[in-house]
Parts: C-alpha cells; sequence; structure tokens
C-alpha cells in the first residue's frame, strides 16, 4: 500500500473552491482564511458565519448550485456538502482537471487529505491517520495539545529573533548551530512558561554573554 507524503502548501493568492455552504463548510473556510488564499464558495444555502464573511469581502460567494465550471483555474477543491452525488461531481471533475480535491469523511474521493491540526503562533502540530480514524486524530491532538503550550509561541518569537542576529554576528556554522540548540533546550521552554515578560531580555542577555566567550565577530568587521 502506498503512503501518503506528508507536505505544507503555500495557497497564497491560489484559488481554492468550497462547494457546501454548511457547518462543515464554514470551517474549513476559517481553517483557509489565514493562508492567503482567493477563496470561492459555492452553495445555495449558507451559514451565518460564512455569510459575514463575504460581507467582509474575505471570500468570494455565489448562492446558487455548483456547476463543473466553478472549479476552473483552481489550485485546490474541497466539497463539503451532504449530497453524495453533488461531492462525487466535484471529484470526478477535479480529477479532469489534475486538480488536489478532498471530499470530507470520504478518503475515497480525495487526493489528499487535511490532518487534524493545531498551532502555537508559528508552531503548527498535525496528526494524521491517513483517513482511517479522523476521531483517533482528534484525540492524539487534544492530547499534544495539552503538552505544548504557550510557552513554545514565546519560544519561536523569541529564537526566530535570536537566529536572525547569530546568522549576522556569528560566521562559524558550528557555534550557531550549538547556539540555536541550547536556545531551545527545556530550561528556555521552562522560562517562557513561568516568566513570559521576562523570557526575550533573559535570552537575549545570555546569547550575548555566550557570543563574547565563543568569540562573535559581526560580518560586517569581518
Amino acid at each position: 500500500m502506498a503512503h501518503s507524503y506528508p507536505m505544507m502548501v503555500n495557497l497564497h493568492k491560489r484559488n481554492v473552491l468550497v462547494v457546501g455552504g454548511g457547518k462543515v463548510a464554514e470551517r474549513k473556510v476559517l481553517s483557509l482564511l489565514s493562508t492567503g488564499a482567493k477563496i470561492n464558495i459555492v452553495s445555495p444555502t449558507i451559514t451565518d458565519g460564512i455569510r459575514l464573511y463575504a460581507k467582509q469581502r474575505r471570500i468570494h460567494l455565489q448562492l446558487r448550485d455548483y456547476q463543473s465550471i466553478d472549479g476552473e483555474g483552481c489550485f485546490l477543491v474541497i466539497a463539503a456538502t451532504n449530497q453524495p452525488f453533488v461531492n462525487l461531481q466535484v471529484y470526478e471533475d477535479a480529477l479532469k482537471r489534475n486538480q488536489w480535491v478532498n471530499v470530507v469523511d470520504q478518503p475515497s474521493l480525495c487526493n489528499f487529505t487535511v490532518p487534524s491540526v493545531f498551532k502555537r503562533g508559528k508552531l503548527m502540530i498535525t496528526v494524521s491517520t491517513e483517513g482511517a480514524s479522523p476521531s483517533l486524530s482528534k484525540q492524539i491532538r487534544r492530547e499534544l495539545e495539552s503538552r505544548y503550550g504557550d510557552e513554545y509561541e514565546l519560544l519561536l518569537e523569541i529564537t526566530q529573533e535570536l537566529r536572525s542576529r547569530l546568522q549576522w554576528e556569528i560566521p562559524d556554522p558550528k557555534i550557531r548551530y550549538h547556539l540555536m540548540k541550547e536556545l531551545v533546550d527545556e530550561h528556555w521552554i521552562e522560562i517562557c512558561r513561568l516568566r513570559p515578560q521576562t523570557a526575550r531580555i533573559e535570552m537575549t542577555n545570555w546569547l550575548e554573554e555566550q557570543m563574547k566567550m565563543r568569540g562573535g565577530v559581526t560580518k560586517c568587521e569581518s
């Protein structure tokens, strides 16, 4: 059996079609909004949430039944209706155009599946059972959510800032590697959890001391 290939996809400014206007479709739209995709919704009925997104001009909405032409020029297609024959039509149309297509809760009508996801700022953790058990994916995701709290969001913000500084001021890649490794040590995770207000200052001060000890030289001076 062939296994799925995990990857992250950049949807910025790409056309995405969501067929359906119920609660499931609304959840799909919500997950797409932050990607910067051009979201197109086709459905004769919609939730209040989807109506609000349309009023805010965050999506393009067409209040009517699906037509095969709706998917033309789309990078990705999602079918989220409660009508099996419509979902099947969406799937078949997308395959003819060689598009990525997902029919919600029907793995056999998908050439990609969406894992269970949660985020802590720039940290994104996904869990997939390759469609075998979405319920188990959600259960494991909830367990991970309790393990990885808001301190990881803060840690990532700080380490991203300090990583840019290291790349500029430390010419030796081995030293940069070891310093970055130390910046994500459990000690700093605890600092971000217990003292979020001072964590950035503490980590910056520590890094400055380490750079002095390890011979940091700015690239502009070398």
